[in-house]
């Protein structure tokens, strides 16, 4: 079993259920371990839109990171979501961060998540539930720093209980 770190968010519909959603069926084949507290957050990308609520969540998988975007994606497709604007609002967005011991950059999919480094609404998550060096070469503080936290408000515990 490999161990992988995901981030959640969502902006659309009742948001905290669509987490909930989300974690149940990422469930089925990611054992999740730890998910950290729920943060609301402005838009990033696309400001024109509402608020996310985003999340952070570890687990452990026996799928390769390809079979695992496959899974997330489809994750994304049950629920519904429907990519029209780059960034702009959506039911559900799982995004692969890390994945252990895999550093790749190919067409369909890039680990480290490409953008890490400069999400605070990933990094202020990523932070609760993972150790401070967990990207490689980095540090999630020093990082944090850099971006700052600003609007990166925690407005209670995860819709889950593993």
């Amino acid at each position: 079993m490999s161990k992988v770190y995901l981030s959640l968010g969502t902006n659309m519909g009742d948001r905290l259920e669509n987490l909930r959603a989300a974690l149940e069926l990422l469930d089925e084949n990611l054992h999740i371990g730890k998910v950290s507290s729920v943060y609301e957050t402005e838009p990033w990308g696309f400001e024109d839109q509402d608020r996310f609520l985003n999340i952070a969540a570890s687990g452990d998988t026996d799928l390769s990171p390809e079979e695992l975007l496959s899974f997330t994606q489809g994750i994304e497709a049950s629920m519904k979501r429907v990519k029209t604007v780059r960034y702009g609002p959506r039911v559900i967005d799982v995004d692969i961060l890390l994945y252990e011991g895999v550093k790749m950059d190919t067409e369909r999919l890039t680990i480290p998540h490409p953008r890490i480094r400069e999400r605070a609404f990933v990094l202020v998550p990523l932070m609760e539930i993972a150790e401070d060096d967990v990207i490689p070469g980095e540090s999630i503080s020093a990082l944090l720093k850099e971006t700052g936290s600003e609007g990166v408000v925690c407005i209670g515990e995860a819709p889950w209980k593993g």
